[in-house]
């Protein structure tokens, strides 16, 4: 049937879910978009609803139809309780009901555009967008020994046509128990379209993707920026930006986000700023770090002008006086004017630090400031800069670095280099650091990525080491810091401590009043200590703020970095491709309800990388034997 070109009686009901019960902006936004094409509106919540979240909904929709529901069935029995508030009678009212939720951001473009094309299409039922045919059922739910092309759930459309039939009625009073996100796409997502299409119901999508049948199972989200740029379409998913990149780079070379996200930002009227309120406060900053590729190589030969009126400091820890000259040949790549906060431990190396200075004229503001020896780096930040650092706009922190438990040594002084060489290897690269933060209001944080050689290769993948409790303890019960953790995904930190980070991003932890006595005295363990959660934490608290943290590499080490991730790539490929390694990981697979037989599988798994991966061998099982044994 088609639609009204006066008027349409039009049912929205909106499905909401947050696990925190916050309503952000770009729901907002998305309702004032659709809203006034409703006659009638009524929004269902599984789960809690925040009092200011509420009132944000109640702009929208009368009280008596806003339902706030246990968090069980998913959006399928969500929408099918809102369905059962009106009974079949009133609903067989409107010529139209509309099905959407919180997944999707928009209006990208006017949805009056969609409207007013999906009004004049006969039709029975219809949505934005729609998911390929896919030759296999990977939720295992199917009928079919395939996944049925279909419209996707996050915008339907059902016309009277459809909406009074006995076959829909039947489907929505019959629906199945959902219990999982499999469920609701196995049983109700993947099989609504072609339920109801072999019963004789039309349906369509109103971005057509038949050409990309073949390219993408799911366009909306590898080619998000092709069906935005291309076919016009209103929407985008939230899941763009915390997709698991497993799913990424096994479906695009990585690209889909980023390439959306800067179409966004560079060619339409959508406020990018609603993705980063959602994205920070929602999203595991490792998802974000990797979807949005927040990693930047800066010119280190070529500058631009600075800001004007902008304050400007460097922190400064020097501990190794053996190390000052080398140490402050990289100060200079401060600009000029800027202010240096020199700290150290005692009133002898205060008076080498300023000899030194003095003797070579550095243009710059320099307070070299006594500190206790207790807290290192971390209290020389906290307690030596504090609160003075918040009358700067971005700040620089280093300090001397001098690794003396790893041999041979040249491995401990390639991540002071690898540090150095990322944060303050030249003024015209400084000069771009700052002009990134200028042009990225919302970047809280710039750091280098943790390194990869040597004894440091198992710290790549496994950063939060034994941390992981103690740094979530610490942001939620020091601090009072709630984001999005998880200990199988990386952490977001800039080990070795040092880091661009504009002051306001560290909003609670700056500002805090830190004593020497909270820091563990000197010897010092190597880790699980709070200097170690504090380290772990620099991205999190900016996250809380509002801001989000990047990779930055000068461009002489990045291509230092992509080959040592290159290598490291090739070897561990070529380790696990060995006929040997395929047989006793199969092995060790079938030994897992045998924990001795599976201790002695997989610690001979690892002696057998170790003879085929002679650089990175050894430091994968100094990292893991311990916790094989366990």
């Amino acid at each position: 049937m088609k639609l009204s070109e006066t008027s349409v009686n039009r049912l929205g009901i909106f499905f909401f879910y947050d696990e925190d019960g916050i309503v952000d902006d770009y729901i907002s936004t998305l309702l004032e978009g659709l809203t006034p094409f409703f006659s009638d509106f009524t929004v269902v919540v599984n789960g809690k609803l925040t009092n200011e979240s509420r009132i944000k909904l109640l702009k929208f929709v009368d009280s008596t139809k806003l339902i706030v529901r246990v968090n069980k069935g998913y959006d399928a029995w969500a929408y099918k309780t809102a369905m059962d508030s009106y009974g079949w009678d009133k609903l067989a009212k409107f010529d139209e009901i509309v099905l959407f939720n919180a997944t999707i951001m928009g209006p990208i473009y006017p949805f009056s555009e969609m409207f007013e094309a999906m009004d004049k299409r006969d039709l029975d039922f219809w949505g934005i967008t729609k998911f390929h045919r896919v030759e296999e059922d990977p939720f295992g739910r199917s009928p079919f020994d395939y996944l049925p092309e279909h419209i996707q759930s996050h915008f339907h459309a059902y016309r009277k046509s459809l909406h009074t039939s006995k076959a829909f009625r039947d489907y929505w009073d019959n629906l199945p128990e959902i219990k999982s996100y499999y469920d609701s796409v196995g049983y109700h997502e993947s099989l609504f379209t072609k339920r109801f299409a072999d019963k004789g119901f039309k349906w369509d999508v109103y971005v057509n993707t038949d050409d990309l049948e073949g390219f993408s199972y799911g366009p909306i989200t590898f080619a998000a920026k092709q069906l935005v740029e291309e076919k016009r379409c209103p929407i985008i998913k939230r899941r763009s930006f915390f997709q698991w990149y497993g799913d990424v780079i096994s479906q695009s070379v990585g690209n889909p986000a980023l390439d959306l996200f800067e179409y966004l930002r560079d060619h339409t009227d959508y406020d990018t700023d609603l993705i980063w309120q959602n994205a920070l406060r929602s999203m595991n900053l490792a998802d974000l770090m990797k979807n949005l590729h927040l990693d930047y190589v800066l010119p280190q030969n070529q500058g631009t002008e600075l800001p004007q009126g902008k304050k400007i400091a460097l922190v400064m820890h020097l501990y190794y006086m053996d190390l000052l000259d080398q140490t402050m040949q990289y100060a200079r790549s401060m600009p000029e004017g800027s202010d240096l906060i020199l700290t150290v431990g005692s009133e002898e190396n205060a008076k080498i630090v300023r000899d030194y200075c003095n003797e070579n004229n550095l243009p710059y503001n320099v307070d070299v400031r006594v500190i206790q020896n207790r807290g290192r780096d971390v209290s020389a930040l906290l307690i030596g800069g504090g609160k003075d650092l918040f009358n700067y706009d971005y700040v620089c922190f280093m300090h001397d670095k001098k690794v003396t438990q790893v041999s041979p040594q040249s491995v401990g002084d390639g991540f002071r280099y690898k540090c150095f060489e990322n944060m303050l290897p030249t003024k015209e690269y400084v000069q771009n650091v700052i002009k990134l933060f200028e042009d990225n209001p919302r970047l809280g944080i710039a750091m280098p990525s943790p390194p990869n050689h040597g004894d440091y290769f198992p710290n790549f993948t496994f950063t939060w080491g034994p941390n992981y409790k103690g740094t979530k303890k610490f942001l939620e019960h020091t601090l009072g810091i709630h984001v999005p953790l998880d200990v199988k995904k990386e952490a977001v930190a800039p080990l070795g401590t040092m880091f661009w980070f504009r002051p306001e991003a560290m909003r609670g932890l700056l500002d805090r009043n830190w004593k020497y006595t909270d820091f563990p005295p000197e010897p010092n363990k190597i880790d699980n200590t709070l200097l170690h959660y504090i380290e772990r934490s620099y991205c999190y608290v900016p996250q809380s703020n509002g801001y989000f943290p990047a990779y930055i590499f000068s461009e002489r080490f990045a291509r230092i970095e992509i080959t040592n991730l290159a290598f490291g790539m090739r070897e561990l490929t070529r380790a696990v491709s060995d006929p040997w390694m395929k047989k006793n990981l199969e092995e060790t697979k079938g030994a897992v309800t045998d924990g001795k037989r599976f201790r002695k599988s997989l610690l001979r798994v690892i002696k057998n990388l170790i003879k085929r991966t002679p650089i990175i061998g050894p430091q994968l099982v100094k990292a893991r034997k311990k916790q094989v044994n366990k």
